[in-house]
């Protein structure tokens, strides 16, 4: 199969239209072979950046390597990338041979050859049974393989899609995720993916690049991401830390102390910060318990506002410590050992190793 792969490298990259700056000069190396998922809020600048590494979008400033070549000012069709658009922009009066080998008949490749070369893409996608059917004929999950197909023809070392899965149903979403990840793992070129989805870009990349703002606020391996969040950006984008505000009261032996405005301390591990100065605290929302703490500075007492059943977990969402949507995730087990109702004062707790200091925002 395909096995050349090209290192991505995004040097002081910015996108500006008019007055507004979209990309404010990124710098960043997706490695050979890899997937990478760009995930953020919508305006954020990630299809800005993916349509610039296609060349569908001019560089403002800075540069975009391909492997070897400096790209920044080559035509889509002389990069070495291919790119599926989230409406797959399948031709509607064309069978799916003739779709899929759309580009090497604009290539001038003979027709014989272009036929032969995207049958075996349409074999690849297992989509060879319908290779005189129309896209209209299709189901979206089939539709979709058919423009996978249709940007693989080219043998590209760098495979672009823009929001691949958003148009399709929850279950779809999941097998088709799959699918994804499989057809990168056997064709080994490396795969840029755009995101809104913090579930897909968990389980799809080996590399989450993280913007807001046109910025990267994190660009890291999944787990780090979801253990280390950067910033409080990142933390809240993701969802699976509670981030508590203040200022810095003290710091000695590794270990910082916040104060956040209603008068509560927590401490956190961590050194460079002065006292006075703001600070921003992450705690794991799934290691928060329902119980006393034992150090002052790890915990705090406050109000349940809401309470969610999810199964294996329950979410209760509490009010304090100047925040208004301090969330745990208890195991069914414990919670219902001992539940507690909405109005209900709680007190919460956690370990000094389940709280992260994050880092300065980029904005």
């Amino acid at each position: 199969m395909m096995s050349k792969a090209a290192e991505i490298d995004i040097v002081s990259v910015s996108k500006v239209y008019g007055a507004t700056t979209a990309v404010h000069a990124i710098s960043l190396k997706i490695p050979a072979g890899s997937y990478c998922c760009f995930l953020g809020p919508s305006g954020c600048g990630k299809t800005s950046t993916l349509r610039m590494i296609a060349g569908h979008e001019s560089i403002s400033s800075g540069d975009i390597r391909l492997g070897n070549a400096v790209v920044t000012d080559f035509p889509p069709a002389r990069r070495g990338t291919a790119m599926m658009f989230q409406s797959y922009a399948l031709f509607p009066h064309l069978d799916l041979i003739d779709n899929v080998a759309f580009s090497l008949k604009m290539k001038g490749v003979d027709k014989q050859e272009r036929q032969a070369k995207a049958l075996e893409m349409l074999k690849l996608m297992q989509m060879e049974a319908y290779a005189a059917r129309r896209p209209a004929q299709l189901s979206g999950g089939q539709q979709q393989r058919v423009a996978l197909a249709r940007a693989l023809i080219t043998d590209p070392e760098a495979l672009l899609l823009d929001e691949p899965l958003s148009a399709l149903d929850p279950f779809l979403k999941i097998r088709m995720r799959a699918e994804l990840k499989k057809l990168q793992k056997l064709l080994g070129i490396t795969f840029v993916h755009v995101t809104h989805s913090q579930e897909e870009a968990m389980a799809l990349a080996d590399v989450i690049v993280i913007m807001n703002d046109g910025r990267i606020e994190q660009a890291a391996a999944p787990r780090e991401v979801f253990e280390r969040p950067a910033t409080a950006f990142v933390a809240r984008f993701m969802g699976d830390h509670n981030v508590l505000s203040g200022r810095v009261t003290s710091s000695e032996n590794g270990v910082l102390v916040m104060t956040v405005p209603e008068g509560q301390s927590f401490s956190v591990r961590g050194t460079g910060r002065e006292v006075g100065e703001p600070v921003d605290i992450g705690i794991r929302t799934d290691r928060v318990r329902l119980q006393v703490a034992t150090e002052w500075t790890l915990g705090f007492d406050g109000i349940v506002s809401n309470i969610e059943y999810r199964g294996s977990s329950v979410k209760i969402t509490v009010i304090g410590a100047g925040s208004d949507d301090f969330t745990v995730i208890a195991d069914d087990g414990d919670y219902f050992a001992r539940p507690v109702a909405v109005g209900d004062t709680v007190s919460l707790s956690w370990a000094l190793d389940d709280a992260v200091l994050l880092g300065r925002s980029s904005t």
